[in-house]
């Protein structure tokens, strides 16, 4: 059985671990045969992607998306990256969010849970939030029913709608769409705010500068936050004074 190409489901999605070895032209065409074969058990499913068992490129990462979308109609909806160090961060920060809100210690697990991104969250579960670990790239979609988190960057082209509040820990510079069913007291909060788009509600802001789009290497950038006043979009410094006035 040949081995260079495995496919393994995970908790948030589908894990591909690849030949490290194998030309990439050669490794293309046995992604191909498998996601071919594959593609009446994931039908038309919204799962996350990530590779494990070789270093990609961004454009053979983009190369071998594309060859998933043309044999087969599984919709990826985020790469997820494996960066242990990474990854501590945004579990921290993620803590440390919690924590502003909720004094009292307690396991991340009592505050959020892993949802599917297509199903319905019950409206009175204040706590339910999605989770996208990963960076949302180019024609990629995150969408939701509930609050988001996104472990990872929104890169220009990708996008997150949401019918609640959505927090990027890390860079956002796509688009992003909160209070997706009306809510203007939804928000937007990133640890580098340069979108390209900001919808909240039916209020729109947008870039007007896209040639700087670009990711920093500032590590000491402010985390802002963006939400409607006055019927207009603001994007302030994330400051305990800010978060007061917020509406959860």
């Amino acid at each position: 059985m040949d081995s260079s190409v495995v496919i393994k489901g995970s908790k948030n999605g589908i894990s591909v671990v690849l030949d490290g070895t194998m030309e990439f032209d050669a490794l293309k065409n046995q992604i191909k045969e498998k996601f071919s074969s594959a593609s009446k058990f994931f039908g038309g499913a919204d799962m996350a992607i990530s590779f494990e068992g070789r270093e990609l490129t961004s454009d053979e990462e983009n190369e071998i998306l594309d060859i998933i979308s043309e044999v087969s109609d599984l919709h990826i909806v985020c790469v997820m990256e494996h960066d242990e160090k990474k990854d501590a961060e945004f579990e921290r920060a993620v803590r440390s969010v919690m924590q502003e809100k909720n004094p009292e210690p307690a396991d991340l697990e009592d505050h959020a849970e892993y949802v599917n991104v297509n199903d319905s969250v019950d409206d009175n579960s204040l706590a339910a939030t999605a989770f996208c670990k990963g960076t949302l790239r180019s024609g990629q979609l995150f969408e939701s029913e509930s609050s988001v988190i996104v472990l990872g960057d929104v890169n220009p082209g990708g996008k997150v709608i949401s019918k609640g509040n959505v927090i990027i820990l890390g860079s956002l510079r796509g688009n992003v769409y909160a209070g997706a069913d009306g809510n203007e007291n939804a928000f937007v909060v990133a640890l580098e705010m340069n979108p390209m788009q900001i919808k909240i509600a039916d209020v729109i802001a947008r870039s007007a500068d896209t040639s700087t789009r670009k990711k920093s290497k500032n590590n000491n950038i402010q985390p802002k936050i963006a939400y409607v006043g006055e019927g207009n979009i603001y994007i302030d410094d994330l400051l305990q004074e800010v978060l007061n006035d917020i509406i959860i």
